[in-house]
């Protein structure tokens, strides 16, 4: 079997699970870090196993077209690739549908993009976006969807779930690959009937895992935390749920009280690149001269590398220096920061106190849900 999920503690809708996959065992809630073109930037796979990174995400799109999954397949596999031997999870492309609709020709048979490296067409159908995963090898693939902006008019909302889930029976129908689990993706922007409505559906096709789609396109933090409960509470209670690139530590802490299980994000890697540091007490801006003289670690309680071996001064210096050694370090303490908050969630949901957790943690960042 391709998957398997413990739900291991439960405190209101807050879960602790476990996932077991074909690289391993995640230990849920989990936050996965992005590795779009087979890395996650900056970053060795050495690195992220010494700071406890789970799961690494893959992108269909990025990769089909350089270096083309048949390569990808010719060298072993994504696994052997990219020298990873942890879980990946590779997203189907169908975000792009979104991001980059400039160059986007869609209709129920396919999305058709144009190469942002060399202009050629990339067709997309649901078949291929599998066929493209299967190669890849991943441990989660997921299937195609639509993916509309948030504020999209009614109608067209309504033919982007109504195309999902014809995307998704297709997807299951050309699935092959009994090491490799596939997950369906729910849309509905901010519609909750509608979600409801694309969630029972796909609930008919008894997918291994459910992902919500179609948050963090531009609605505020407050519309996508109201939506996220009665979206998660469609999804069945014995497969993981799945919020798709979100987010930022509030929105994961938010996410993990309405009942989701997995996030991925690229904002750690991101912002490391962009000398800010995020903290327990919230971000921290490296190229500010208050940091100069500044002797103390990012976090003193931080066990990651980064925190253990080097001072704010010094980081500050590099980013001043414009040193590749700087995006690195803080990208190292970002993705850990990341984890470490996951690995407080998920202790606070065993012990049963998982809501005055997420209340000191939003407090302390002044942030609301």
């Amino acid at each position: 079997m391709a998957l398997q999920f413990e739900l291991l503690a439960s405190d209101g809708a807050a879960r602790r699970g476990r996932l077991t996959l074909a690289h391993g065992t995640v230990e849920t809630p989990v936050f996965m870090a992005v590795g779009t073109q087979a890395t996650v930037k900056g970053l060795t796979v050495d690195q992220l196993e010494s700071i406890g990174t789970q799961v690494v995400l893959g992108n269909t799109y990025h990769l089909a077209l350089r270096p083309g999954d048949g390569l990808i397949a010719e060298m072993g596999g994504l696994h052997r690739f990219m020298n990873w031997k942890r879980p990946i999870l590779t997203d189907s492309g169908g975000y792009q549908v979104f991001s980059l609709a400039a160059n986007l020709k869609i209709d129920d048979r396919a999305a058709v993009f144009r190469s942002h490296i060399d202009g050629n067409l990339l067709e997309l159908t649901p078949e291929k976006a599998v066929q493209i995963q299967e190669n890849l090898g991943s441990d989660i693939a997921m299937c195609l969807d639509e993916c509309p902006p948030h504020d999209a008019e009614p109608q067209v909302m309504r033919q982007a779930v109504e195309r999902t889930i014809r995307w998704a029976e297709r997807c299951k129908q050309a699935h092959r690959r009994p090491d490799q689990a596939l997950f369906a993706i729910v849309q509905g922007g901010l519609d909750v009937e509608l979600r409801a409505e694309c969630a029972a559906q796909l609930k008919a096709f008894d997918f291994p895992g459910y992902a919500l789609g179609g948050f963090s396109v531009g609605e505020t933090a407050t519309q996508m935390a109201a939506a996220l409960g009665p979206a998660a509470a469609e999804l069945p209670t014995h497969k993981p749920r799945y919020l798709m690139g979100v987010g930022r530590p509030e929105d994961l802490i938010v996410a993990v009280g309405r009942g989701i299980d997995m996030f991925d994000c690229v904002m750690p890697t991101r912002h490391g690149r962009n000398a800010m540091a995020l903290t327990a007490d919230g971000t921290l801006k490296l190229r500010n001269a208050v940091f100069k003289r500044d002797s103390a670690p990012l976090e003193s309680d931080c066990p990651c590398p980064t925190c253990r071996n080097y001072s704010r001064a010094y980081l500050h210096h590099l980013f001043l220096a414009q040193e590749m050694l700087g995006p690195t370090l803080l990208s190292l303490h970002n993705v850990a920061y990341y984890n470490r908050l996951m690995a407080q969630a998920r202790g606070a949901i065993e012990q049963g106190r998982y809501g005055a957790f997420s209340a000191a943690c939003l407090a302390r960042w002044g942030a609301t849900t």
